[in-house]
């Protein structure tokens, strides 16, 4: 990641300073660990004792007042930059830069496994509490997102009104964060619905979501997170991130009795070449698939099976 992490070790993992994990940031602050060391000195040894001062910092907030301190950096965080050192690492040992990867040596000083919280299933009460409370746009998008497993920022909040065909109900995604992403999305009957009213809301835009901003960098919505974590709280719903809404996509996929491997595939996660040369047929039992969404997943019972994004 020669681009943004500068140093030898990264542009000969990742010439001409791609950025294939979309982790500019956390890929900035291992910068200053291993950006100036070669390949051959990241050792297991260097990265423990990173992981370890890591896990000792600070937590740094910014407020309207400023940068404040708030405790330590939880291990989930610290977890995530190792995670993303050892993918940037593995771009080295494929191309034949390093012989192993170092990160397989290291053990993590905090099993981060019990750390992480678990993805919080959004229930179809919960969600009629939350569209009540929720302005238009962000009702819209909610229904969008548990409908048919759009990315909020990547996909759908930069979506042009001209990648959607409300005649065949189709959403086109040129653009996805993997590129299995990439492609056509049939869409359930609520999601058009929303689709449609969202397109009303925005009457003349280019897009489903514009900016209301007009000196805004982007032309559309960027960023959810205050009015989402206010409308949880009028809608008295535990507080849980917007992108966990693919997780209950992928949970009622399950519970209506689509395979596992099938989901993935509606979840756009798996191989980009599979399903990908029978495009018609992939979009046939696409359909299908929605049309067994089950609504009311993990109120029948224990026993109802669970999907999980990647």
């Amino acid at each position: 990641m020669g681009r943004l992490v500068p140093g030898q070790a990264f542009q000969a993992a990742v010439p001409g300073g791609e950025d294939p994990f979309g982790e500019p940031q956390r890929a900035e602050i291992l910068a200053p660990a291993f950006g100036c060391l070669r390949l051959a000195e990241i050792t297991p040894e260097a990265i423990e004792q990173y992981n370890e001062q890591r896990l000792c910092t600070g937590r740094r907030i910014h407020t309207k007042r400023g940068v404040v301190c708030r405790g330590r950096l939880k291990p989930a965080t610290v977890h995530q930059e190792f995670r993303i050192l050892r993918r940037i690492l593995n771009v080295a040992v494929k191309k034949k830069r390093l012989s192993a990867n170092p990160c397989g040596g290291v053990e993590f000083p905090v099993p981060a496994g019990k750390q992480i919280r678990k993805p919080h299933y959004m229930t179809a009460s919960e969600q009629e509490r939350i569209e009540l409370c929720a302005p238009g746009y962000l009702r819209n998008a909610v229904c969008i997102i548990a409908e048919i497993g759009l990315r909020p920022y990547k996909e759908l909040m930069s979506m042009r009104k001209s990648q959607v065909d409300f005649e065949n109900r189709l959403v086109h995604i040129p653009d996805s964060k993997t590129p299995s992403g990439k492609g056509d999305m049939p869409m359930t009957a609520a999601a058009l619905r929303a689709f449609q009213a969202q397109c009303e809301e925005t009457p003349g835009a280019e897009y489903f979501f514009p900016s209301p901003k007009l000196t805004a960098k982007k032309p559309y919505i960027t960023t959810l997170k205050k009015v989402w974590r206010a409308t949880l709280g009028k809608a008295g719903v535990p507080c849980f991130p917007l992108y966990e809404l693919r997780h209950t996509f992928a949970t009622r996929l399950s519970a209506g009795g689509v395979a596992d491997h099938f989901v993935t595939q509606m979840l756009r996660q798996g191989d980009a070449s599979v399903f990908k040369r029978y495009s018609q047929a992939k979009l046939n039992m696409m359909r299908k698939a929605l049309d067994r969404l089950d609504r009311r997943a993990n109120e029948h019972g224990e026993d109802s099976g669970t999907g999980k994004p990647i």
